[in-house]
C-alpha cells in the first residue's frame, strides 16, 4: 500500500512537468507569492514580536557590544602652566573582567629573583642597609600610596634615566599592585657591591640595584634603560625592536647567510674588544670573522644608516662581546637567528642566566678568541642542522621569554620580593620628587620623546602578572651549574682536539 501511495505522489510530480506552458508558469507564480509571502511575515514577527520580547530580557552589555578599553594618552601643560600629574589614572586595576586571573608560570630566569635578593633573607633589609647604599647610587626610589618619587644624586649617563621611566610604565600597567618601597638604584656598566667585604652572620651588605652583577658581588640585577629605547643610538623601544628584527629573520635564510662570525661596535671602550680586532680577516690569515668598527658619532651624523638591528642578521654566525663590563648588545644579537658565539664574561644580566651554552648560544673563551672563533664556525659550517637550531632556540627564548609583558613581569616580582624584605616603613625624602609620566616625558623633545611616547602604557593591563616560579633548592641550583661548566669544558676539548690534529698534519 506504501508503495503504491509513494508512485501516485511520483506520477503526479512528473504530470505536473507535463502541464502545458501557461499552467505551468500560472503555478509557478503562485508558488513564489506563496513564498514571499511566508519571507514578509517573518520579516513582520521578527520586528514586532522578538524584538518587543528582548526589550523585556535584561541582555548583558557584554553579549552585545565589546566596549572600546579606555586609553590615557600623556597630558602635556600648555603654555607657562608648571606640568603636573593627572588624576585621572586608574588608581587599581579592574580584575572583574574574564580572564583577568591567568595561570601562566613566569620562564624560568625568574628564578634568579630569589637568587639576588637570598643576601637578605635571613636578616631582611633595615634602614641603615638602604642608606649605606647611598654611597654609588645615582638614584633613590620611593613608591607610597601607588605614587612613585625619585630623589637623584647626580647626572645620569646619556639617557639612562629612562630607567625611572620604566618604572612608571610599569605602575601604570599595574596600578595600585605594587606595595611602598625603598631603594637605591646604580646606572653603572659595572656592578659595585663587593661579595668578599660581606661575609659572616653579621654581614650588612647594602642592596644596590643595577643592570648587572657577577657571582663576586652582590648588586640586585633589574632590566637596563634600553627596553624604552635609547635615544643615543637611535635604538627603539624593545616591543618595535623585536617587531623588526623578526622581519629581518625573514629576509635572509641561515642557509644562504655569510658562512663567517660577525661582529659590528666600539672596540675603544675594553681591552678584550680591541684585542677581538686582531681576529679580524688580513692578507695573511682568516679567522672566518667579519669585524667592523662602529662610530657612533659618525653614525649620528649619517642618520644610522649603518645601525638598523633588523640589517644585521645576515651571517650565521654572530659575536657578543662585553664592553666595559656587561653590554646591552647581547639581546639584540641572540635574537638573529644566527648562531651566537658567547665570548665568556663573568657579568650577568636579570636573563642570560636563563639560557644555556650549546642550548642557546656557543661559548668562546675569551684568552684565546680567534682560535676559538675560527674552530666555533669550522664546526657550525659542518653541522649545519645543529648550529641553525641553536641560533634559532636562542631567537625563539628572545622572542617569547623575553617579549615585553615578561619584561613588566620581571620588574613587578623583583620589587615585590624587594619589598617583603623590608623592616622599616618607606617615607617620602625631603628632597625627592614625585614622578610621572608627564612629568618625565612632557619636558623633553626630539627622538627622546618620540620613544617615550611610543614605549607609554596606555591602560592598566587586563591581567596579572605571570606567577613567580619558586626559588632552586641547593641541589638543583648545583646540578644546574655543574652542567653549564661541564657543557663548556666539553667545548673546549672539542677546541683542543680540533687544533691538535690541525698542527698535526702541518
Amino acid at each position: 500500500m506504501k508503495k503504491n501511495n509513494q508512485q501516485r505522489s511520483a506520477s503526479s510530480f512528473w504530470n505536473l512537468l507535463k502541464l502545458p506552458v501557461k499552467e505551468t508558469t500560472l503555478l509557478v507564480s503562485y508558488l513564489l507569492f506563496l513564498l514571499l509571502g511566508a519571507l514578509v511575515f517573518v520579516g513582520w514577527f521578527d520586528t514586532v514580536v522578538f524584538r518587543a520580547v528582548r526589550k523585556q530580557i535584561s541582555v548583558p552589555s557584554t553579549c552585545i557590544e565589546v566596549p572600546k578599553k579606555q586609553e590615557f594618552p600623556l597630558q602635556c601643560a600648555t603654555g607657562n602652566v608648571t606640568q603636573s600629574c593627572p588624576s585621572n589614572y586608574p588608581r587599581t586595576q579592574n580584575m572583574q573582567k574574564p580572564g583577568s586571573f591567568l595561570n601562566v608560570t613566569c620562564p624560568s630566569y625568574f628564578r634568579w629573583i630569589h637568587e639576588d635578593l637570598r643576601p637578605w633573607k635571613e636578616t631582611g633589609i633595615t634602614r641603615d642597609m638602604v642608606e649605606s647604599a647611598r654611597r654609588t647610587a645615582r638614584f633613590r626610589l620611593v613608591i607610597v600610596d601607588g605614587k612613585a618619587y625619585v630623589e637623584k644624586y647626580g647626572q645620569s649617563y646619556e639617557t639612562r634615566d629612562v630607567t625611572i621611566w620604566g618604572i612608571l610604565q610599569l605602575m601604570r600597567l599595574y596600578p595600585g599592585r605594587l606595595p611602598d618601597l625603598e631603594l637605591m638604584f646604580d646606572y653603572s656598566d659595572l656592578p659595585v657591591v663587593q661579595k668578599k667585604h660581606f661575609r659572616g652572620p653579621n654581614a650588612s651588605p647594602p642592596p644596590l640595584f643595577g643592570y648587572c652583577s657577577t657571582p663576586r658581588n652582590l648588586d640586585i640585577v633589574f632590566p637596563d634603560w634600553t627596553f624604552w629605547g635609547w635615544a643615543g643610538t637611535n635604538i627603539k623601544p624593545w616591543k618595535d625592536v623585536l617587531k623588526d628584527i623578526k622581519e629581518g629573520n625573514k629576509r635572509t635564510k641561515w642557509k644562504d647567510r655569510v658562512p663567517y662570525a660577525y661582529w659590528r661596535g666600539n672596540p675603544k671602550v675594553a681591552r678584550t674588544r680591541q684585542d677581538l680586532l686582531k681576529c679580524n680577516v688580513s692578507e695573511s690569515h682568516d679567522w672566518n670573522t667579519r669585524l667592523y668598527i662602529q662610530n657612533w658619532r659618525q653614525e649620528s651624523k649619517d642618520g644610522y644608516k649603518q645601525s638598523n638591528l633588523e640589517d644585521q642578521c645576515t651571517h650565521r654566525y654572530k659575536i657578543y662581546i662585553e664592553g666595559r663590563g656587561w653590554s646591552v648588545s647581547d639581546k639584540y644579537i641572540l635574537a638573529c637567528d644566527s648562531m651566537t658565539l658567547y665570548v665568556s664574561s663573568s657579568y650577568y644580566d636579570f636573563y642570560i642566566r636563563g639560557m644555556a651554552p650549546l642550548q642557546h648560544y656557543w661559548p668562546i673563551r675569551d684568552n684565546s678568541k680567534c682560535t676559538s672563533l675560527q674552530f666555533a664556525v669550522e664546526w657550525g659550517n659542518n653541522h649545519t642542522k645543529e648550529a641553525q637550531a641553536i641560533g634559532e632556540a636562542a631567537s625563539n627564548f628572545i622572542q617569547e621569554d623575553m617579549k615585553m609583558e615578561y619584561i613588566y613581569d620581571y620588574m613587578f616580582h623583583l620589587l615585590n620580593e624587594y619589598a617583603k624584605l623590608l623592616k622599616f616603613k618607606p617615607t617620602i625624602p625631603p628632597r625627592a620628587v614625585e614622578l610621572c609620566s608627564e612629568a618625565m616625558a612632557c619636558p623633553t623633545d626630539g627622538i627622546e620623546k618620540k620613544f617615550m611616547v611610543e614605549s607609554l602604557v596606555m591602560s592598566p593591563g587586563d591581567t596579572t602578572p605571570c606567577n613567580l616560579p619558586p626559588p632552586y633548592d641547593p641541589t638543583s641550583l648545583r646540578d644546574f651549574l655543574d652542567k653549564r661548566f661541564e657543557t663548556m669544558r666539553q667545548v673546549e676539548k672539542w677546541e683542543d682536539e680540533y687544533w691538535n690534529n690541525k698542527n698535526k698534519s702541518y
